[in-house]
């Protein structure tokens, strides 16, 4: 089980990690050992996510995210295979973690008359400047 927060967890069936060849570092290994990690979670599929963290998740995935509804992950920063996945399996539990956060509710505010008084005066101002612009009368 991974631990996402207090009431939400993931079983680690519900991953599925692909190792394969990576660029960058490594030296000589980088085109003999597969040390890239793809990890691959399906979003629309999961039991363990509730609706709104799923839905605010396929928001945040972006074009991680496939047509299918499941979420990408490459790890490729580090030299080995371990390393890699556990920064894969990271990066989803923190992804899952912004997820988990509902959104701020927006509070309507009115403008305040000072800031409607400043707008009046620079429509104003401006109004005096173009027809300051008019023809000259001889």
């Amino acid at each position: 089980m991974i631990r996402i927060t207090t009431r939400l967890s993931l079983d680690e069936s519900e991953i599925d990690l692909q190792f394969i060849r990576a660029s960058g570092p490594g030296g000589q290994n980088v085109n003999k050992v597969a040390t890239a990690v793809q990890l691959r979670f399906n979003v629309v599929g999961s039991p363990s996510l509730p609706e709104g963290v799923r839905a605010r998740l396929m928001k945040l995935a972006g074009s991680r995210l496939t047509t299918g509804g499941e979420l990408i992950i490459e790890a490729k920063r580090f030299r080995t295979q371990e390393r890699n996945r556990q920064d894969a399996i990271g990066r989803l539990v923190e992804l899952i973690r912004k997820a988990c956060e509902p959104p701020k509710p927006r509070i309507a505010t009115k403008p305040t008359l000072a800031s409607k008084k400043r707008r009046l005066e620079g429509k104003k101002q401006r109004s005096e400047i173009k027809r300051g612009r008019g023809s000259v009368s001889e």
